[in-house]
Order: structure tokens, then sequence, then C-alpha cells
């Protein structure tokens, strides 16, 4: 192991692994980012969706003259009623 040759060549190996892992690691963090921000829109996308269908549900409600807030309420009354539940 006295042999420059040698040296250089391990510092040579060293240095390409280092590079490879370098190079693999920072491919990997930009597609985990790029899957997180994609994961973050798709929700952002259900929250927005999930939202205008409970307004359109309080809306037939209010229509109606109830409120969605009622309807356990409501579902008890006709639970008492049908099944003779006090």
């Amino acid at each position: 192991m006295t042999e420059a040759q040698v040296w250089t060549m391990l510092g040579v190996f060293t240095t390409l692994m280092f590079g490879m892992l370098t190079i693999v690691s920072v491919g990997f963090v930009r597609v985990l980012r790029a899957e997180i921000g994609g994961l973050r829109a798709e929700i952002g996308g259900v929250r927005e969706e999930m939202r205008a269908r409970f307004e359109a549900v309080d809306a037939r409600f209010d229509a109606v003259g109830h409120r969605i807030d009622g309807l356990d309420r409501d579902v008890q009354m006709l639970v008492r009623r049908n099944f003779g539940v006090d």
C-alpha cells in the first residue's frame, strides 16, 4: 500500500462513491418533494369539493326549512316513534 497509484485509485473510488451518493440523494429528495406537493394539491382539491358539497347540502336543507344541525334530533324522533323507544 505504498504505491502512489493505489492511493490515487482509492481517492478516485471514494470520490466517485460520494458523488454518486450525492446525485442519488438529491434526485430522491426532488422526487419526494414533488410527490408531497402533488399530494397537498390533491388534498386541497378534495377539501374544496367537500366544502362545496356540504354547502349544497346546507342550501337544500335551508330551502326546506331545516338545517343539517337538526338531523340528529329528527332521527331520534323517528326512532322513538317507529320503535317505541323512550
